[in-house]
């Protein structure tokens, strides 16, 4: 039977050697960020990718997900591994203290996230978007926006996305139709149709946080 085995030697050799990631804990927020502490971090993410999500590939190739009764159901063990998953605080890795996050650098996501996909990229795709839409809001959003919506975002109680898509609009986005008209007090109508939507529906959490990519009425033209 095939097996995955993360490149830990690999790995090793570019945080340490070639980027020297130990600096790191010398910088404010990342004291924590100690080699010790990274090396326990990868030989976890590891055997989680190795024991838990590869072997998912079987049950997904087979079942695929399903619509039963209205509901997107993953395929057989998915649902098991986002909970360990979550348990284990990988939602969390790299994320802001302040909402729950663990404050590593980016580098160590980045690593997790490689292993990830070629553990099991199917079931990646499910946190992958999470974080995007925990990254969009980080970056954009609005305080009470980020302490309604983070801390769910990052502890995995809730899933996200980022609907971008639209029939005649995947690799140039800025032809798309799908508007944002003001409504006052920051909220907005929005007209459109997403198409395409990666984890748009499943029932790995109890909320979805959809991330909609629309025009504003002044938005320039062009793509």
């Amino acid at each position: 039977m095939p097996a995955y085995r993360a490149p830990l030697d690999d790995i090793r050799y570019l945080l340490n050697d070639v980027h020297d990631i130990g600096q790191l804990a010398a910088l404010p927020g990342f004291e924590d960020a100690t080699p010790e502490m990274i090396e326990e971090v990868l030989k976890g993410g590891a055997t989680f990718c190795e024991e838990v999500l590869f072997p998912l590939n079987q049950s997904g190739d087979a079942e695929g997900v399903a619509l039963v009764n209205g509901e997107v159901k993953t395929p057989r063990g998915f649902k098991e591994a986002y909970e360990r998953y979550t348990a284990d605080g990988w939602t969390a890795i790299s994320a802001e203290p302040q909402y729950g996050g663990t404050g590593l650098p980016e580098m160590v996501r980045f690593v997790m996230e490689e292993m990830l996909c070629s553990a099991n990229l199917s079931f990646s795709m499910y946190p992958g978007l999470s974080h995007g839409a925990y990254s969009a809001l980080m970056s954009h959003g609005s305080d009470d926006l980020k302490a309604r919506f983070l801390p769910k975002l990052i502890d995995g109680t809730w899933g996200g996305t980022m609907c971008l898509t639209e029939a005649h609009a995947g690799t140039d986005l800025g032809i798309i139709n799908t508007r944002a008209i003001p409504a006052g007090d920051g909220a907005y109508t929005i007209t459109g149709q997403k198409i395409f939507i990666s984890a748009g529906e499943h029932d790995l959490t109890g909320n979805i946080v959809h991330l909609v990519l629309a025009k504003l009425p002044d938005a320039p033209g062009g793509t």
